[in-house]
């Protein structure tokens, strides 16, 4: 099986967040399907998980983002248009 690198991920975590994903990766593996991962392996998936699922979320953060500025904005120009004078 080929381990070329793909593209690298659009979420880089600290060591600290890194090592509890990794860390929750196996504990999940073993708990619900009892599956054991060493850590490599979790990394791997991990990572696997940044670069294929990430920028999903990322996207649709940022529909979520343009959606509320939006309506903002909106509120503020009725808010603006409440101020004109006569």
């Amino acid at each position: 099986m080929s381990r070329g690198r793909a593209k690298a991920p659009i979420l880089q975590l600290d060591a600290a967040q890194e090592q509890a994903a990794v860390t929750l990766i196996q504990r999940v593996l073993e708990d619900r399907f009892e599956v054991s991962l060493g850590s490599f392996e979790a990394q791997e998936l991990l990572e696997l998980f940044a670069r294929e699922l990430a920028p999903h979320y990322y996207n649709k953060a940022i529909l979520d983002v343009q959606t509320h500025l939006r309506e903002r904005f909106e509120s503020i120009e009725s808010d603006l248009w409440a101020l004109e004078k006569p």
